[in-house]
Order: structure tokens, then sequence, then C-alpha cells
């Protein structure tokens, strides 16, 4: 795949390849036309993918504490934590659609966005934080179904 095709089909693989390129080239010590930082252009690149890494687990976060809410308050339910849960789902396909790379590390996200989601959604209902299990309780595919409500 080209990097101008990898650019357009998997923004996140493309910064983490352009950085990589960016700090090899440097190592070499390349002689350029034009004087480039290219270790620090290499971490600008880097950060903007991990920024959309970064985004995946909050809207992780997000999406857990409201199922988590749904869950352990069935009579507090409202249109609105509904809304919130389809919008959150929609948001991390969006990502994944422009970042398809993203979705190897959707497991391991999810369990990093569970920790913060489970304390912020006890904040938010007044619930212990012991009243919420202390692992995720949902999977990967409960997480992405756009049906799946607990």
């Amino acid at each position: 795949m080209s990097t101008a095709s990898l650019y357009e089909e998997d923004f996140y693989r493309w910064s983490q390849e352009q950085a990589l390129a960016l700090r090899k080239l440097a190592a070499m010590r390349a002689n350029l036309a034009v004087p480039l930082d290219l270790e620090h252009l290499a971490e600008e690149i880097e950060s903007v993918g991990i920024s959309q890494l970064h985004a995946l687990r909050a809207r992780l976060r997000q999406l857990l504490a409201h199922l988590l809410k749904w869950r352990f308050q069935p009579e507090r339910r409202t249109r609105s934590w509904r809304s919130t849960i389809r919008v959150q789902r929609d948001a991390i396909a969006d990502l994944l659609e422009s970042s398809p790379s993203l979705r190897r590390r959707l497991g391991e996200e999810l369990a990093k966005a569970y920790e913060k989601a489970r304390r912020q959604a006890a904040d938010e209902t007044g619930l212990p934080l012991a009243a919420f299990p202390e692992a995720c309780p949902f999977t990967v595919e409960e997480v992405e179904d756009p049906e799946f409500l607990p």
C-alpha cells in the first residue's frame, strides 16, 4: 500500500510509520538541501496519531460510564443517556473507520478506559465505587454493538 493511500485509509498507522521513517532518516544523518528538524517532526507526526488513540480512549470512557449507569440505575434511565451511548458508539466507529489499525488496540484501550469510567459512574450516580465491577463487564463486541444495552 502506498503512503498516500495509507494516509487515506488508516491515519493512525500512517502517522506511526511516517514518524519511524523520519527517525531512520535522522539516524542516517541525511544531508538534505533544506535543513529539517527530523526528530521533532517525527514526534509531532507521531503525536497526531497518538491523539486519535487518546480520543478513542476518551470515547470509550464516556460510553462505559453510561453503560454502567444504564445497568446500575435502571430507574433513572433517560433518552439523554441512550443518546450519549449512541453518540459515543458512532464516534468510536468513525475513529476506527479512519484508523482501522486502532481496532487491534480496542480490547487494551477498553480495559484502560474502564478504570476511569467506573470512577466517573460512581461520581455521577452517587453509588459507592464498590457497586461497580472491578473489571469491565462488557465485551468489545457489546461495546461496539449499536443495539446492546445492559
